[in-house]
């Protein structure tokens, strides 16, 4: 059958099991969270009421949790007396609800039922587990923000795949997404923009009119509970200390002012930045700041039960830090040699403040630079050096190279792909992306957590657009995470290109504006719009 993201072991035989208007759930301890996902979704598409039911009915879905499977695992049983999903925890019979629905082809992704249309599942078992405990999706909302029911679909389509970690980058430059009730003016100033660039950071082409928008306290409630019935991990993203225009219009004390005042004609105060590309103006190094963020970290945890908090640590330039005399002066009271060590300073305080409450730290792969804190994971997005140096020094990572994974990179060298950025990234060549370096050792390796496909979203002014950066590549990406595939160069993507036949009709089922197999439809073009293509393969590593 063609099934995305490919199973472990299925066994397959002659004939089917149909679903009659009788056909109903019985839930097991543990799995009363799929059973209500299932009348939701499944029922409504398949106009099935889904009753609970008890005992070997021949209707009967049975959900049941099996201590004895590892924890995300499956087993799936359609047999002529009945259905069965068991898991190795509430997340396992989960998935395994997942493989079901795909089972019935893609009328089962629609939100209402077709007339006339029959339900039947083929006799098969599956057993089916993932390789990796990490398979993410980031979601960058500070460059074009996304609203909640478009967050909330977001993670429908990640669970459909498989995906369990949803990176959520809130903040940056060009915007402040999340409320902080203690800081009101990082939403009332830092989530509006007056204006956006339209293409690359070249482009001469603006949207002069506002731009921006905010998630409440009890819209991110929302998005983690909705995620957590999904069995997913919403892992925010605070940027600091680089990438903080946004708050530095917000509450200007946060920046560098002895450098800024200087350097602003007529004394005008920044504002949130709304062009592409890395912002000179960075957190100042001062207790001030410090004590700042912990306030916007305390509320971040009471929203967020994930167990790691990113903190970004990227792209920090340290121009402003070298001409500042309050930065230069921290440097000496603290005995630090350079300005990447002050950075190392800043990440591992917040590693130390987190780590007492419990939680864990995880950064872009900048925070090695001047010392990796203890305890911090490491995102690893300049291709894998970072990772296996990381991997090496005994700390966790997730890989995510931007050169592999970077979805936000173009999917064909035609002139009609739309603001065209980055590399060439085909279907095939995300499916042959190989999250564990060879060069690490059998030990090593266990510290890759998983793996992240990653999407920013400077060119990606609405969810139609992200839509066809996403997919079908998502699709492919979500098997690299999941499946036990061979190598790389032993990957058999003309059987996958075969199941994605199949696939489409279920994207399509669930209105996801992916770019066809043929190109982009005239819609999806952005013509005259610049984009940054990088001409020649992708270094691979």
């Amino acid at each position: 059958m063609d099934l995305i993201p490919a199973p472990l072991q299925a066994q397959w035989a002659e004939g089917f099991h149909e679903l009659g208007d009788g056909f109903g759930i019985e839930a097991g301890p543990g799995t009363e969270d799929t059973a209500r996902w299932l009348r939701a979704t499944l029922g409504a598409a398949a106009g099935l009421a889904l009753p609970p039911k008890r005992g070997d009915e021949y209707d009967v879905l049975h959900l049941s949790v099996r201590p004895g499977l590892d924890a995300e695992a499956y087993r799936l049983v359609i047999a002529p007396h009945g259905v069965h999903i068991q898991g190795g925890s509430p997340a396992g019979v989960f998935w395994g609800a997942q493989t079901l629905r795909q089972l019935l082809g893609p009328d089962a992704f629609r939100r209402a039922p077709l007339p006339g249309r029959t339900w039947r599942l083929p006799l098969t078992e599956i057993r089916d587990s993932p390789r990796f405990r990490w398979r993410g999706l980031m979601l960058d909302v500070a460059r074009h923000f996304m609203p909640k029911d478009g967050v909330l679909r977001y993670l429908d389509l990640m669970a459909a795949h498989k995906l369990n970690v949803f990176h959520f980058h809130l903040t940056d430059d060009q915007g402040w997404r999340v409320e902080i009730r203690k800081y009101p003016r990082l939403t009332e100033v830092g989530s509006w923009r007056v204006r956006t660039k339209f293409g690359h950071r070249a482009s001469p082409l603006w949207e002069e009119k506002p731009h921006g928008g905010y998630y409440t306290q009890d819209d991110i409630r929302e998005i983690v509970a909705y995620a957590a019935e999904r069995h997913i991990t919403v892992v925010p993203e605070i940027d600091v200390p680089g990438h903080s225009q946004a708050a530095i219009a917000a509450y200007p004390e946060l920046g560098n002012t002895d450098v800024i005042a200087a350097s602003i004609a007529g004394g005008t105060p920044l504002s949130v930045w709304d062009t592409w590309g890395i912002s000179p103006n960075v957190l100042a190094p001062t207790d001030n700041t410090l004590r700042f963020y912990e306030g916007v970290f305390e509320e971040v945890l009471e929203l967020f039960p994930s167990e790691f908090v990113h903190v970004g640590g990227d792209e920090c330039l340290k121009d402003q830090w070298r001409q500042s005399p309050t930065a230069q002066e921290r440097i000496r009271e603290l005995g630090l040699k350079d300005e990447d060590e002050l950075q190392a300073w800043f990440i591992g305080h917040f590693d130390k403040w987190l780590t007492a409450r419990g939680r864990r730290l995880i950064g872009w792969d900048e925070i090695l630079e001047g010392g990796l804190a203890e305890g911090a994971a490491v995102s690893s997005w300049r291709g894998y050096a970072g990772g296996i140096a990381a991997a090496r020094a005994g700390h966790d990572v997730v890989m995510c190279p931007e050169q592999q994974v970077y979805l936000d990179h173009r999917q064909d060298p035609g002139a009609d792909e739309p603001v065209p950025i980055g590399y060439v990234r085909t279907l095939e060549d995300v499916y042959r992306f190989e999250p564990v370096p060879p060069e690490l050792t059998s030990d090593e390796a266990r510290h890759v957590l998983g793996t992240q496909a990653n999407l920013w979203t400077e060119v990606m002014e609405d969810p139609a657009r992200v839509d066809y950066q996403a997919f079908p590549r998502l699709a492919a990406f979500a098997e690299v995470a999941w499946s036990s595939l061979p190598a790389p160069a032993e990957r058999d993507f003309a059987a996958f290109e075969r199941r994605m036949a199949a696939h489409y009709g279920r994207l399509d089922a669930l209105g996801v504006a992916y770019r066809p197999p043929t190109g982009p439809r005239p819609w999806q073009r952005r013509p005259g719009v610049l984009g940054r293509p990088i001409d020649g393969p992708p270094p691979n590593r």
